[in-house]
């Protein structure tokens, strides 16, 4: 009887995590199963093409985005339903700067040019004794 009576309120606050904030991870797992699902399904209604889908979230599971694609496209085909045409264009993707295009585009500190004008035999490359003087 004892034990019952210390069990009960251990119980009582394990019901109550949720109501504390902790989440539970499996049904965390659920919501983004479902949201991905969701993300799918509305992909496909829009006549988007899968890739764009997970282009367009890339933070979704990709599983997720299929089974709810596939899911819809079935339920599609089967009701002959027409998809809808997005309204929203899809953004152009950043392309990363090269390696090669970042050297070019950097400005050239002022003692590089200096010495690339004496070994090119520039007569513009004059030494500049005031900056020289400055240093010392």
């Amino acid at each position: 009887m004892k034990r019952l009576a210390l069990l009960l309120p251990l119980l009582a606050a394990f019901t109550a995590c949720e109501q504390l904030g902790i989440e539970d991870p499996a049904k965390v797992a659920a919501a983004k199963e479902a949201e991905g699902k969701a993300i799918g399904s509305a992909c496909r209604h829009a006549m988007r093409a899968i890739e764009d889908c997970y282009v367009l979230n890339p933070k979704a599971q990709k599983a997720a985005i299929y089974n709810g694609w596939r899911e819809m496209d079935e339920y599609m085909r089967e009701n002959k339903l027409e998809g809808v045409v997005p309204v929203v264009p899809r953004p152009d993707p950043k392309k990363p700067k090269a390696v090669d295009e970042e050297v070019e585009t950097k400005p050239m500190p002022k003692a590089e040019a200096k010495v690339e004008g004496k070994a090119e035999g520039k007569a513009d490359a004059k030494p500049d004794n005031k900056a020289d003087a400055k240093a010392h």
